[in-house]
């Protein structure tokens, strides 16, 4: 590892790329290589071994890429895989979990909701943390059935996805929840359409700025932080088609580079 390596961020397709926004944000000299897993999308729906399994895969994939440091930009990955991956790897692995804690903290009606997929929700990591922070709060936990599938083509806003968001946002409406913490990476991309359903009062968290953050904090420690101020090179690995990243990177395309790539 040295300081002008790159840092790595895998999500089990285009969502974690919501994470890569926060990352370039706050440490804009930084290489970044990013893998879009789409092709294994949703994580979610899979068993714990094979999230592991294909977590192990991209972390390999990125290793061999040089990454100084590996950001796994899905929360399924990271409540399921995360430990795993720790004991594997002898390089910093950050993980993005739901914003629980604050939300537990901040809220005023003593109820939240949890929109996240069935993978993290199930998983043992997440059961823990829900525990810890939220005792005597009432907690709405929804799968985000059918969202990652349509996020990962590009229809966020279409007459589909607004459905399935009603659907899936009428529980924690009906519970009086001040406070919607969003479970998967993919979900901040459809946060203007939430803000069209969801009562005004009600705040919507994730974990992107939180990742960056720890993400900078990490490379201070090891004094891995780029010093460079020169453009840095700023990569998308996708093993499906690239029309969604580029779509959802559409700002940045005279930066980055895009490529569909076996992985």
């Amino acid at each position: 590892m040295n300081k002008n390596s790159p840092i790595g961020i895998f999500d089990s397709g285009v969502g974690g790329t919501s994470i890569w926004k926060e990352v370039e944000k706050l440490l804009p000299f930084e290489h970044t290589i990013y893998l879009a897993d789409s092709i294994n999308a949703p994580y979610g729906d899979k068993s714990a071994d094979d999230i592991i399994a294909l977590s192990i895969k991209n972390v390999d994939k990125l290793l061999s890429l040089k990454c100084k440091i590996i950001i796994v930009a899905c929360n399924t990955a990271t409540t399921n895989a995360i430990s795993v991956l720790r004991n594997k790897y002898d390089i910093p692995i950050i993980g993005i979990e739901p914003a629980i804690k604050p939300a537990a903290l901040q809220t005023n009606s003593k109820s939240i909701g949890i929109l996240a997929t069935k993978g993290t929700l199930s998983s043992a990591l997440f059961s823990k943390t829900t525990k810890e922070f939220t005792k005597d709060i009432n907690v709405v936990e929804i799968i985000g059935e059918g969202l990652v599938p349509l996020i990962e083509k590009g229809n966020l806003d279409g007459p589909e996805m607004m459905a399935l968001l009603k659907k899936h946002i009428q529980p924690m409406i009906d519970a009086n929840v001040d406070y919607l913490v969003l479970g998967c990476s993919h979900y901040p991309y459809i946060i203007p359409q939430l803000k069209m359903i969801l009562p005004d009062n009600v705040k919507i968290i994730d974990s992107g700025e939180a990742v960056a953050k720890q993400t900078k904090t990490i490379l201070q420690s090891l004094d891995l932080l780029r010093e460079e101020t020169s453009a840095p090179t700023l990569q998308f690995y996708t093993n499906a088609k690239t029309r969604t990243l580029e779509f959802l990177l559409k700002e940045y395309s005279k930066i980055i580079t895009i490529e569909k790539k076996d992985f």
